[in-house]
């Protein structure tokens, strides 16, 4: 792919900066229609924002409260759609809001039905009023003080990482050219107009010189970085927010079903989620001045899920049971005067410049589609290319299958996974875990290299498996083998190993309170 971006003989049709689910959304949908396409990312893809978020595929039941009823039906029927397109990734998870109070289940009850009644024939489940008993058995470690019953509904869930890595797999298999590691530095204009790209290849040190027809900016929490290398003057269009969440061991909230605390003691809402066999517990809401690619858990907000937990759960968690901690950097769109982020809509929002600068923000993993949709739409008019239609509300994501959990623990690679028990027949060692504690296996370490642009211990332990997320100090133990095993794959000498797993020990420190 990166010879092929180096062709100076060729035009894209659309240029995508920005390698997280919108960017790779427009990337899929650009190639279905058969348009040349070229998207950079300036580190690995879902580095940023779409490896962060609270793993839910969702219609968004606060938007409820809001009135905000269009967004909530578009959320909802992308919702199944993703389901339907890639369900060795996405499945279907119980909540229960816990109700101490008497009005409290008939009133998240009523709003649920609405929420049902917006899903319309939705493969998910119905939402229903449960008993005490009911709400105890499927919530063991629920606080009971006070229970008088809870409220049952179904929404979906999702490996935020690994459905990125297959649309990038999609967008490749469509024709499509993703170069991660390669950084967009100016815009190349012609005649007033954005014309192309300059960037860098960060692991090679090659500029490149990308000329296109129209260039979308999808780039979520650095859009105006972006924006301004267009115009230095664009006013800001990004309110940056810091959400964090908490892994935990499973025993905290042992079962399938999550919970949700739509207004706790202090007005704000608490998730916690069973996720890869741990138990997952978010989300702040907190202004930040800016993005990073690695922002990190403040005290203040650890402290804060902690304590929220604790109200909830008969076992409250202390700093010394939590495995991981990460961070996220929510885009928000500003519009107008608004005070806090957590009140700011995530619909999201295409805008043009005067130079023909395509940005697509805001928005929320579940609707990248649609959004991938309206930004390519407009980009191909501004590019003046033949007029064809979307065709990705029935596109199967990479990897799609109809049973994958017939693959058992490789269900998320869904059609994939044959060809991964084969490499582990070829070279039975490949079986081997990384760590006790962890559920990824050599094998896959050659895979994510061979198979989907690892290049990094960081891609490997953070994204191709989630290891750094689930067992942040059993990522740092297992660090050398997946350097050496990059090594071997990709003739990499001993140096580079003690590079990579320094490197990789410093990331995780964020990780660990």
């Amino acid at each position: 792919m990166l010879e092929r971006a180096k062709d100076p003989s060729r035009t894209w049709d659309l240029l995508i900066i920005g390698g997280g689910a919108t960017g790779l959304g427009c990337a899929i949908d650009s190639a279905a229609r058969g348009y040349r396409t070229l998207l950079l990312d300036q580190s690995d893809f879902a580095k940023g924002t779409s490896s962060r978020s609270t793993k839910l595929v969702h219609g968004g039941l606060r938007y409820l409260r809001k009135r905000n009823l269009s967004l909530v039906r578009l959320a909802l029927e992308e919702r199944d759609l993703l389901r339907r397109n890639a369900p060795h990734l996405v499945r279907d998870l119980a909540f229960i809001m816990p109700c101490y109070r008497w009005w409290e289940a008939p009133f998240y009850g009523t709003g649920l039905r609405l929420y049902d009644m917006l899903a319309g024939e939705s493969e998910f489940g119905r939402s229903r009023v449960l008993t005490r008993e009911e709400t105890i058995e499927r919530l063991p470690t629920i606080r009971t003080d006070g229970l008088r019953g809870g409220v049952l509904y179904h929404d979906g869930q999702f490996d935020d990482a690994r459905l990125a890595i297959s649309m990038a797999r999609t967008a490749a298999d469509l024709g499509a050219t993703l170069l991660n590691y390669a950084q967009a530095t100016d815009l190349i204009r012609s005649g007033g107009m954005v014309r192309g790209v300059r960037a860098r290849d960060l692991l090679g040190g090659t500029e490149l010189e990308l000329p296109a027809k129209v260039v979308v900016n999808a780039t979520g929490p650095w859009n105006d970085q972006i924006r301004r290398l267009d115009d230095p003057a664009a006013p800001a269009m990004i309110r940056p927010s810091q959400g964090i969440h908490i892994v935990l061991d499973k025993t905290f909230l042992p079962g399938e079903s999550a919970v949700l605390v739509p207004r706790t003691d202090d007005a704000r809402v608490l998730f916690a989620i069973p996720w890869h066999g741990r138990t997952l517990v978010g989300t702040t809401d907190t202004p930040v001045p800016g993005a990073l690619l690695e922002p990190k858990p403040r005290d203040e907000e650890i402290e804060l899920l902690l304590s929220r937990a604790a109200r909830y759960l008969t076992k409250g968690p202390t700093r010394e049971d939590i495995l991981s901690a990460f961070a996220g950097i929510r885009p928000l769109v500003a519009s107008g005067s608004v005070g806090k982020t957590a009140s700011i809509s995530r619909d999201h929002s295409l805008r043009v410049s005067e130079s023909g600068l395509v940005t697509i923000a805001g928005g929320k993993w579940t609707t990248y589609r649609k959004m991938a949709e309206d930004a390519v739409d407009r980009a191909s008019i501004l590019a003046g290319l033949q007029k064809k239609p979307c065709i990705t509300r029935e596109l199967r994501i990479h990897g799609y299958h109809r049973e994958p959990e017939a693959f058992g623990k490789l269900a998320r690679y869904g059609a994939d996974a044959p060809r991964i028990r084969e490499l582990y027949r070829e070279r039975p060692s490949l079986l081997k875990l990384l760590h006790p504690r962890l559920s990824v296996r050599e094998g896959e370490v050659l895979w994510a290299v061979r198979e989907e642009m690892a290049l990094r211990v960081d891609d490997i332990l953070s994204r191709r498996s989630r290891a750094l997320l689930l067992d942040a100090r059993a990522a740092v133990e297992a660090a050398p083998r997946v350097a050496a095993l990059i090594a071997e794959e990709l003739g990499r000498d001993e140096a580079w190993q003690r590079v990579q797993v320094e490197s990789f020990r410093a990331l995780a420190a964020g990780y660990l309170p």
